[in-house]
């Protein structure tokens, strides 16, 4: 029996190592997610959770129904670990409707608000997240951040305007926030960015990460993983982190895989011949991933 999102997060705690998060836009995607997740269990004999991710325009292009059954369909015919997040969602009509359609977990980001009608915003989803929980008996899962990290999945030249020191997540605002809000989660801001820097990203703030986890008491999500080093991921999930956010390197996959394949079979008609290289990299990537979070 597969157990709750919440259990395997706590088992990543207890085991001090994470979960990978994998943001998607199409089947390719995901098909390419699940496909190197189940190649490091079917090597260690278990499966690996793994948590897909949709922000507000990956899921309008997929289709929140359509996302929310293919979800349904792995974890359910393969009896998969697999779960479903509703990745940066900025209102509260967005959250109720991604809760109410069949999502595992959801993220609130009203970072760009005051803290206090951050709090206030946050509250109101957790409130109705824990309704819907106990009437359908389900057990949803809210993330909220705190800090600014940037808000493009893309190659960067520079790190994004209006991150500085100051935005980064003081510890003690980690406390008040968990406190006042109930949320099961908390996405600081540590020295992550969203995005890769071509110049590579910047070091974590490892000490910070450690601080909030004890003053938080509530596991960790580290978004912007994409361009952070091997070293730094393994430090992080030390100091605390239990989730781990790709995207970006997804999308350069996906997009590197497409134009290699396109330019080397140029006549080549049938998606499906051209787009098995970008499942394929997407894998490689994942696998990568996986096996580095769970120290293998």
């Amino acid at each position: 029996m597969i157990k709750t999102l919440r259990e395997y997060i706590r088992e990543a705690e207890s085991k001090k190592i994470a979960i990978g998060h994998f943001n998607i836009s199409n089947l390719e995607s995901l098909k390419g997610i699940y496909e190197g997740a189940k190649r490091v269990g079917e090597k260690l004999g278990y499966k690996i959770p793994i948590i897909i991710g949709v922000s507000e325009g990956e899921e309008d292009f997929i289709g929140i129904n359509k996302v929310v059954v293919l979800i349904k369909e792995i974890r359910e015919n393969d009896n998969y670990p697999i779960f479903l997040n509703a990745d940066h969602h900025y209102s509260f009509s967005s959250i109720k409707k991604c809760i109410d359609t069949g999502f595992d977990s959801v993220i609130i980001d009203a970072v760009k608000l005051p803290l206090e009608e951050n709090i206030a915003l946050t509250k109101e989803c957790v409130t109705y997240a824990k309704e819907i929980s106990k009437r359908e008996e389900r057990d949803i899962l809210v993330e909220s951040e705190i800090g600014f990290i940037g808000q493009s999945s893309k190659i960067l030249e520079k790190i994004p305007d209006g991150i500085t020191e100051e935005t980064k997540t003081k510890p003690e605002d980690a406390e008040y926030f968990v406190r006042e809000t109930g949320i099961d989660l908390l996405a600081p801001s540590v020295g992550n960015i969203h995005g890769m820097l071509k110049g590579g990203n910047p070091n974590l703030d490892i000490d910070r990460i450690r601080e909030i986890k004890d003053k938080a008491n509530i596991p960790l999500v580290l978004h912007g993983g994409s361009g952070i080093s091997d070293e730094d991921f393994i430090k992080a999930i030390d100091a605390g982190v239990s989730i781990i956010h790709i995207s970006t390197e997804i999308r350069i996959a996906y997009k590197e895989a497409i134009l290699e394949s396109l330019n080397n079979n140029p006549n080549e008609l049938a998606p499906y011949k051209y787009l098995n290289n970008a499942i394929e990299k997407i894998s490689d990537v994942v696998e990568k991933r996986i096996r580095l979070f769970n120290k293998l």
